[in-house]
């Protein structure tokens, strides 16, 4: 009887490890290092959900009018009122 109890926990043993080792397999196959000159397909702009032009234009014009000096969106200063965009 103790020999049998044995068996059947070597094998109880045994079915959790290689479920513990399957389930490591399977998290880590999930991870991957993605070469930089690859990044630019995952970050497609339609994966964006807020990719609304109308808004993003927007967005800029006020910036450019605020930020009113060169270099700020590496386009030229223009008078800062934003008259000009």
């Amino acid at each position: 009887m103790l020999r049998a109890m044995s068996q059947r926990s070597r094998r109880l043993i045994a079915a959790v490890a290689l479920a513990a080792i399957s389930l490591a397999l399977v998290s880590l196959a999930g991870c991957a290092i993605v070469p930089k000159n690859r990044r630019q397909h995952l970050a497609d702009p339609t994966m964006q959900p807020d990719a609304d032009a109308l808004r993003e234009r927007a967005h800029a014009k006020v910036h450019a009018a605020r930020e009113g000096a060169a270099g700020g969106d590496g386009e030229p200063a223009g008078g800062g009122c934003g008259c000009g965009n």
